[in-house]
């Protein structure tokens, strides 16, 4: 018997296998982890230099460039009532679009969950909230203008909540859908027969049952609402000017100021992650 053989009999090549799956399988991860992690270490490293060391490679603090604290000051104090003010707009507005597309969004997945429509049938329903999401915005972009011209809600968080709440409910409908459908209908018929309507039953039995697809379907239209730039940029322009406009806003004559720009973008970061 050689030695070759007598490793493979006490296992030996499977073990140095699965140590060699592990490396590669840890070598991926790591590099997925510094993919994804390098953006913000850019935009920290890049929010305490000074602008003469954005434009060049340095990428170690103390060691490549001397960090300061100048632009982090200059936002917060001398810009800090916009800065504070994109904030609050962008957290009202998201706020503000995600409860709209989640009661409605709620509703309507009931609905199609547990109703069955004529002539216009459930699946065509769920195919138009779901062209919701490829439609471009930029194709809705003038109506919305035009309607908010002629209501006088430009640069108001009405306007604002509202377009994103039309983009962001389809998520909410096809979400509620699918846990509603979960539910087994058993339970809601045992409930009527005691006597509960049917929006006791949604009330008091479906929406407990479904809270975690709730939640992640609230935390999904915040997000969207929050990153949102094309409606803000368009139907925006003073008192509702949320923090992704104001993030788009650093450049001026000389350029891009990166240093704000990572700046400001921290402070976006910050709140949704918290």
């Amino acid at each position: 018997m050689t030695d070759r053989d007598g490793i493979r009999r006490l296992g030996g090549v499977p073990a140095r296998s699965d140590r060699l799956k592990d490396v590669v399988a840890s070598a991926i991860l790591v590099l997925a982890a510094v993919w994804v992690l390098f953006p913000f270490y850019w935009a920290a490293i890049t929010s305490l230099k000074q602008p003469v060391d954005v434009f060049r490679l340095s990428f170690v603090p103390w060691v490549q460039f001397t960090p300061t604290l100048s632009n982090w000051r200059s936002e917060l104090f001398y810009r800090g009532s916009a800065i504070f003010g994109g904030l609050g707009n962008s957290f009202l507005i998201g706020l503000g679009a995600c409860l709209v597309a989640m009661t409605l969004g709620t509703l309507a997945g009931y609905g199609l969950a547990r109703f069955r429509y004529r002539g216009w049938r459930n699946r065509d329903i769920s195919l138009y909230f779901l062209s919701q999401r490829f439609l471009p915005p930029a194709a809705t972009i003038l109506p919305f203008f035009y309607f908010a011209q002629r209501l006088d809600l430009l640069d108001t968080r009405i306007i604002l909540i509202a377009a994103n709440a039309t983009f962001t409910m389809p998520f909410a409908v096809l979400l509620m859908r699918d846990a509603f459908q979960g539910i087994p209908i058993e339970m809601e018929e045992a409930a009527r027969v005691d006597g509960a309507s049917s929006l006791q039953i949604l009330l008091r039995i479906s929406l407990p049952l479904t809270a975690p697809t709730l939640v992640a379907a609230g935390i999904i239209s915040f997000a969207f609402t929050w990153n949102e730039f094309l409606f803000a940029f368009v139907l925006s322009y003073s008192r509702a000017v949320p923090m992704s406009v104001l993030i788009a806003g650093t450049q001026d004559v000389m350029g891009v100021q990166f240093w704000y720009v990572s700046t400001r973008l921290l402070l976006a970061i910050l709140p949704p992650a918290i």
